[in-house]
């Protein structure tokens, strides 16, 4: 409810069937709020419903008797393959592969793991294991290992450095084995990370990194949140065949991250990236054309670094541009001499869109959009039609997803 008394907003207040009780649920949950919070819910929903509704008529009108808020919709248990919180997944649980596969990727599970969802598009591809992993037992010979993004850098960095997990992964790394961070991860990767005015902690600290990027993160109180898009640069290493390939994304980071020593520039190619704020890009000469919607020439900035087998980026969503996981996949592969199962390239994002237009369709079926629209202070009217498609949709969460 916090987020919602900070926006001032409106609360649908949703309840999972098929965990069981859910109008204890409901009912419970409403009477533990304050008299403020509760002023704030303004519609029950009940989610992953199987069966005949009309069932249900008798507990929804006690219900809506003792909480004397609106049951706004009963939404049926759908297949739909959207993406999950941070922390609740079920596709979070660790350990070794279930099954062999061409490709092995271990994902660190990160005790403040964040955008995990960067890599569930290798999940679509046949021949690959996407694994997370917590300890230094289970991490074994994968054919890359991925630093993820996490909530807190330098007490995940300790985490992984206490529990032997970050010196397994150095010496993979020495072997040549591929180790990929994002942002978080990322930052973990270079020689040092400076927090001088206390961002991560409570305290000042300088932390050493892992030493696989002659970098140093310094950690600023401002927040970076932004949309790129770009293209990679001339890259080493067995993923070389990323090079020149368009990759879009979004970067939400604390810290900034630079070359740490010249030694370490000579043999470091560049991930390249353009920014839409222009007031913020890094000029390196690159420029990008540009439909007539957007702006036609913009100055260019590099964003992450890569040596060898070892490359890093501050860019969430990098692997779901077409062909990218794929690319990735079928380098690792080959530098094990096996070949992945031929297979049409998923647009990830594409299917993504795909499955929250399934959800919204749903959602629209099954909600009285008309007291939704209410809720919201938006007249159909206004729009121009009775049911306007216009990316107002309310999903499944706690407070709703608007």
């Amino acid at each position: 409810m916090g987020m919602a008394d900070m926006a001032d907003a409106p609360v649908l207040l949703v309840g999972d069937i098929d965990r069981g009780g859910v109008f204890a649920q409901l009912y419970g949950t409403v009477s533990l709020l304050t008299e403020e919070e509760r002023k704030r819910v303004k519609g029950l929903i009940i989610n992953k419903f199987r069966g005949d509704r009309s069932i249900l008529e008798p507990g929804i009108s006690m219900l809506e008797e003792l909480c004397h808020i609106p049951v706004v919709g009963v939404i049926p248990y759908m297949d739909v393959d959207i993406e999950d919180e941070d922390s609740l997944s079920s596709r979070l649980e660790t350990g070794k592969s279930k099954a062999p596969a061409a490709v092995d990727l271990a994902v660190i599970r990160f005790p403040r793991i964040s955008n995990f969802t960067d890599f569930n598009v290798f999940s679509g591809i046949p021949g690959v294991s996407l694994r997370y992993v917590t300890k230094a037992c289970d991490l074994g010979s994968p054919d890359m290992v991925i630093l993820p993004g996490t909530k807190n850098t330098i007490h995940d960095l300790l985490w992984m450095r206490q529990n032997g997990l970050e010196a397994a992964i150095l010496k993979l790394a020495d072997r040549q084995v591929p180790v990929w961070g994002i942002c978080g991860g990322y930052q973990m990767m270079g020689e040092v990370l400076e927090d001088a005015m206390g961002v991560e902690s409570d305290l000042p600290s300088r932390t050493a990194g892992m030493g696989l990027l002659p970098l140093k993160t310094e950690f600023e109180e401002e927040k970076i949140r932004t949309r790129v898009e770009g293209a990679f640069g001339e890259l080493d290493g067995c993923l070389c065949g990323l090079s020149g390939k368009s990759i879009e994304g979004y970067e939400i980071h604390m810290g900034r991250t630079y070359i740490d020593r010249e030694e370490g520039a000579a043999d470091t190619a560049r991930i390249v990236s353009w920014r839409r704020e222009p007031e913020i890009c890094r000029p390196l000469g690159y420029v990008m054309e540009t439909g007539k919607d957007r702006i036609l020439s913009r100055q260019a900035r590099m964003d992450g670094w890569n040596r060898g087998n070892i490359y890093g980026t501050y860019i969430h969503g990098i692997f779901d541009s077409p062909q990218i996981a794929r690319t990735v996949a079928e380098a690792l592969a080959a530098a094990e001499g096996l070949c992945l199962e031929q297979a049409a390239d998923m647009d990830y994002r594409a299917y993504r869109e795909q499955q929250y237009d399934k959800l919204a369709e749903s959602l629209r079926e099954h909600l009285d959009m008309d007291a939704v629209y209410r809720i919201m202070g938006i007249s159909p009217k206004e729009k121009g039609e009775e049911k306007p498609d216009d990316g107002y949709t309310v999903g499944t969460g706690i407070a709703g997803r608007y």
